[in-house]
């Protein structure tokens, strides 16, 4: 019997949020998704975010694939109001919809049946602030868009998705930069800003539809969430571009300017001008970047198949809390990363010893 999906319960999830690194492909790893398939699973995804409150903070839609980094932020406490639950809601139902929603509300409002106010929200908070839920809604979504558009039938994605507990902080960007740079290890652009169905490439180019704000404040939750920063795209100017374009290029022989653009953003330029791995250090460094270097422009398996990404403590916590999923002769959690991911052994830990195939 196949195991239920492993989700850590955070006590505490306001000051220290757990991410989910999920991914899935395509049946038979076909290359399907060109630029319109790629724009309506990004509106999609956008508009199950905005229902559910299930926060993409990094994510890059490849050709037969997905990568997605999920923030499940918990139910707000003592449930929704009637105008809360009304405009998410709004998100992915018409206004005719809303509307009868609303008229079941204010119906049952003035005849006093608490019970039946409580049904009502039921019927749609189950789906919300579910990290299965989202990922389940927003598959089946796109699915049936593309049968009918493409005039198939059938299962389109190769298996339920896969998805990897990721602690905040170092590993949460470590992740999130693993995601941005999929373009990159598959030779599609040289700059991760020049792809533009991913976090980074919204971010800096805005999006067809206008998202990139949304994509800063994500990238923004993904880098700063362990110092009690929101989804805020305001801070994105902070520095906070500057260190993730930094860590992006980590390794590569190219020397960033900062600057400030028309709207008072930061941005950045690169100069290509030869530099010594030490010069590059020293940027990584005055930047406060992880010196991962060329790790991130390489397939890690403990990225996708680990399970559990983050500090030894993280891990062993995470472990002793799920203590029935190991053998019984399994002591501790906490794994110490190889072959592609040695760089960041003792830094980052997995739930998992991926001995065969290291990559």
């Amino acid at each position: 019997m196949a195991k239920k999906r492993w989700i850590v319960m955070s006590q505490n999830a306001a000051e220290h949020p757990v991410f989910y690194h999920c991914i899935s492909r395509v049946v038979d790893r076909k290359l399907v998704f060109g630029p319109d398939e790629k724009e309506k699973f990004r509106t999609f995804m956008r508009m199950q975010e905005n229902f559910t409150g299930c926060r993409v903070v990094a994510y890059c839609l490849m050709c037969n694939h997905i990568h997605l980094l999920v923030e499940v932020p918990p139910l707000p406490e003592g449930g929704f109001t009637d105008a809360g639950l009304l405009e998410r809601l709004g998100a992915i139902y018409n206004e005719a919809e809303v509307a009868d929603v609303a008229g079941e509300l204010a119906e049952a409002r003035k005849s006093g049946a608490a019970k039946r106010v409580l049904e009502i929200h039921a019927r749609y908070t189950y789906r919300m602030h579910d990290l299965s839920e989202f990922m389940k809604t927003l598959m089946q979504r796109f699915t049936k868009w593309f049968n009918r558009t493409h005039a198939r039938t059938g299962n389109l994605w190769e298996d339920a998705f896969k998805s990897v507990i990721v602690e905040d902080g170092v590993a949460a960007k470590t992740i999130a930069a693993y995601i941005d740079l999929n373009p990159v290890r598959a030779g599609m652009v040289k700059d991760p800003a020049e792809y533009r169905w991913s976090s980074y490439g919204e971010a800096i180019g805005g999006g067809a539809r206008g998202y990139g704000k949304k994509a800063r404040a994500g990238l923004v939750r993904a880098l700063r969430a362990h110092t009690g920063s929101g989804a805020d795209a305001s801070l994105w100017a902070h520095d906070v571009a500057r260190e993730y374009r930094l860590l992006l290029l980590a390794g590569a022989a190219e020397k960033l300017e900062a600057r400030v653009g028309r709207d008072g953003r930061t941005e950045t330029r690169c100069k290509r001008k030869g530099m010594s791995d030490a010069e590059v250090g020293n940027e990584e460094a005055k930047a406060g970047v992880i010196p991962l270097g060329k790790m991130l422009r390489c397939r890690v398996r403990y990225f996708t198949d680990g399970a559990v990404i983050g500090s030894r403590g993280f891990v062993n916590e995470a472990f002793a809390a799920a203590r029935e999923r190991f053998g019984s002769k399994r002591k501790d959690g906490a794994r110490k990363l190889r072959g592609n991911g040695a760089a960041a052994a003792g830094m980052l830990w997995s739930v998992r010893d991926l001995h065969q195939g290291i990559s």
